[in-house]
């Protein structure tokens, strides 16, 4: 294929996780090398709304040392957006603008870092750009601490959340068992429709201090067995019972626990409803039925920016997928969205980068297989433990100012419109 000659724009979608700078870091610095392709490199301000409203940054006055530290630094550095393209046939509005922008600033390469509704946009973007003919390559870069993109073996920001849920939900195991009073404690963990992030509660039970029960939302749930469930394990454990329960949880008819609690639940800009609050229902509902002490956790935002946890596997990976993503823009690819697949060789974990259609990655959710559910929906099985654990090892974190973590510092400096 003939080399291709132009700008490349980065954005970033969807919610943040630990690692999803180290993939920008990773497209950054590889995009700044390709200096025979790549004209200039820009960062879009919240997205795809940055590229619309012509708000981008230009990574060429970065100082190189904050881009490097862009591997270590937790949340979205350019801005996230949930902003969802409509369907060309319903309105060509922002295909048209994106089309203008494109041709103004030359843009001829296109990576977008996100999750299910991101690789949406991609694809999109890339059979507008085809249709219209205007040549554009475009690359997703894969990001979600759900864990729910289809083919991939994984995706970047796992590892490091659920070694954070893991190693959390140990340190709450302890303090939980300190008093020989009765105690249940009902922990939130992020997972709307799979459950791959409350699953990694049971890695805390490979050290003996993990969750007595887990819910996820591939099993249908029930209040009554919920409660039959929390007085087994009370009577087995002196009192004692920790819960971990996914906040998508829903009973057999399909409906979100959460919403059933609060009819008026708010819905994001994607239509899904906000949840949060099924833990602390639960909490009240043991405390009702048992009348011991409970408390309720929700890990909320921490599970996804807890970047002083995070895996250095899943840094590394994310930093490679963003590289990754450029080296096979300038070779030729398109309408592809990097993939990580499993290797295992002599019981050792190693995970290689490819390409898979982005069509296939968009609007797909991989759940928790229903196999690995055991113990009557409340347990993942050692299937899952030898899935998760090589994902969630090693240690990276920022280096340390004053005892502090030292995260990137970009000047941000905007690309003048023309």
């Amino acid at each position: 294929m003939e080399k291709l000659v132009g700008a490349c724009m980065f954005g970033q979608s969807g919610g943040p996780s630990s690692v999803i700078n180290s993939s920008a870091a990773g497209v950054f610095t590889e995009a700044l090398k390709q200096t025979d392709c790549i004209t200039a490199v820009y960062g879009a301000a919240h997205g795809i709304r940055g590229v619309l409203n012509e708000e981008f940054y230009d990574i060429s006055q970065e100082d190189p040392k904050e881009l490097a530290l862009l591997k270590n630094t937790p949340s979205s550095a350019l801005g996230s957006v949930r902003y969802k393209l409509k369907a060309e046939k319903v309105d060509d509005t922002d295909y048209k603008r994106l089309l203008e922008v494109f041709k103004k600033y030359n843009i001829r390469y296109f990576f977008y870092n996100g999750g299910n509704d991101s690789m949406d946009t991609c694809n999109k973007v890339s059979k507008f750009m085809k249709k219209s003919g205007w040549e554009c390559r475009v690359i997703g870069v894969p990001k979600t601490i759900d864990n729910d993109l289809d083919v991939t073996d994984h995706c970047p920001g796992y590892g490091s959340a659920a070694k954070y849920v893991a190693t959390t939900m140990m340190e709450l195991k302890l303090d939980a068992n300190v008093y020989d009073t009765p105690m249940i404690t009902v922990v939130e963990i992020m997972g709307r429709h799979a459950g791959w992030l409350t699953a990694a509660a049971s890695l805390a039970n490979v050290k003996g201090l993990g969750a007595d029960l887990i819910y996820l939302p591939e099993v249908a749930f029930s209040t009554e067995k919920f409660l039959a469930d929390v007085e087994k394990k009370m009577k087995q454990n002196n009192g004692k019972c920790m819960i971990a329960v996914s906040e998508g949880i829903a009973d057999e008819k399909g409906t979100l626990i959460a919403e059933k609690m609060n009819e008026n639940i708010a819905k994001d800009s994607f239509g899904h409803a906000q949840l949060g609050g099924v833990g602390a229902a639960l909490a009240n509902m043991c405390k009702e039925k048992f009348g011991c002490k409970t408390r309720a956790i929700e890990f909320s935002l921490m599970q996804r920016c807890g970047a002083h946890l995070a895996s250095k596997v899943d840094v590394e990976e994310a930093f490679r997928a963003g590289q990754a993503a450029v080296r096979y823009a300038v070779k030729g690819t398109t309408d592809k969205m990097v993939l990580i697949k499993r290797e295992m060789s002599n019981g050792k974990y190693k995970g290689k980068i490819g390409v898979m259609s982005v069509a296939k990655a968009a609007n797909t959710e991989k759940k928790v297989p229903l196999e690995w559910i055991i113990n009557d929906g409340t347990m993942l099985s050692q299937e899952y433990i030898d899935y998760a654990l090589p994902l969630i090892q090693g240690d990276c974190k920022a280096p340390l100012e004053d005892g502090l973590p030292r995260f990137a510092k970009l000047k941000k400096v905007l690309v003048e419109k023309k």
